[in-house]
């Protein structure tokens, strides 16, 4: 298992454009072979900085969702309400613990 993390920074005039279209997406990117999970966290202390946080089965799931015309199309429109370039890691968990209050 891989989890995707994607660093978005928005125009902070474009937070609600870039809202619906995550709407708009989720359930399709959820879909896609080998994701497991799918969603979007916002910063506490900045409103226009977002998380994509996503559980792909494998590396080759990932890439098979990164390189769809579905991808393509979605990024070209998210894009334009950046206020900088998003940055992406790919990470897999090491060591785990959970709460019992949890």
């Amino acid at each position: 298992m891989i989890t995707r993390l994607v660093k978005i920074t928005l125009q902070p005039d474009k937070v609600s454009d870039f809202l619906i279209i995550f709407k708009e997406v989720k359930e399709t990117i959820a879909s896609f072979d080998g994701c497991h999970h799918v969603e979007l966290l916002q910063e506490l202390s900045d409103p226009s900085i977002f998380f994509t946080y996503s559980i792909w089965e494998d590396e080759h799931y990932l890439d098979h969702y990164r390189f769809s015309e579905f991808f393509k199309k979605t990024w070209v429109k998210s894009k334009k309400l950046f206020a900088s370039k998003a940055e992406a890691w790919s990470v897999t968990v090491i060591e785990r613990a959970q709460s019992a209050h949890f």
